[in-house]
């Protein structure tokens, strides 16, 4: 897929699905909202507001209130794919997102998930 079409999708359409994979291994909205929280700075009214926006995911992370700095401490891989090693600054970031959601969705501690 090409990084164009990444960034074109909608967080409207994406956050149902993360979500969905979330809900689906007994975890909350909250607790998506809070790993969403930590990497971005969006509060859980910034997420509801933007579920009934047409931002994309380029627009989600330009926007972002205050980026996480500890967001390097986030590694591993995703797809195949090592976040750390990912070129394009905009595409880390959202596999960084990619990896803290299937973190959550595997049952990882809250804390552990933070970087805590």
């Amino acid at each position: 897929m090409q990084l164009d079409k990444v960034f074109a999708i909608q967080w409207a359409k994406l956050y149902p699905m993360y979500l969905k994979k979330v809900v689906a291994k007994g975890r909350s909205q909250d607790e998506l909202d809070t790993v969403i929280h930590w990497l971005t700075g969006y509060t859980t009214a910034d997420l509801r507001a933007l579920e009934q926006g047409d931002a994309d995911l380029r627009a989600f992370f330009a926007q972002a209130p205050a980026f996480n700095p500890n967001a390097h401490l986030v590694t591993g891989t995703v797809c195949g794919v090592r976040v750390e090693e990912v070129a394009d600054p905009l595409m880390r970031r959202v596999r960084q997102l990619d990896k803290l959601v299937d973190e959550l969705a595997k049952g990882r501690a809250i804390g552990k998930i933070l970087r805590a």
